[in-house]
């Protein structure tokens, strides 16, 4: 096995590793804090001293992550393509 080889071969299972990882995550924690507030789900008003809600999560703090949106979503076109 060349180096080339080797190192081509390393990368493809470490591009896997990664994936395989990234997808157990999206099943066992389909939720990521929201970015925009921090997990806390309210933002401090521009002006004053109040808060708001958070309009990314809506206020509960947690965002779908990517990964699960599209499971999701694949999974509803596979039930209504086979009703």
């Amino acid at each position: 096995m060349t180096p080339a080889h080797f190192i081509a071969s390393a990368v493809i299972v470490t591009v896997l590793l990664v994936a395989v990882r990234y997808a157990a995550e999206c099943y066992i924690r389909p939720f990521r804090r929201c970015r925009a507030c921090q997990g806390k789900g309210r933002k401090p008003n521009r002006i004053g001293r109040g808060t708001h809600d958070c309009r990314r999560c809506r206020g509960t703090g947690l965002r779908l992550r990517l990964g699960r949106h599209l499971w999701n979503h694949a999974r509803a076109l596979h039930r209504d393509a086979t009703r």
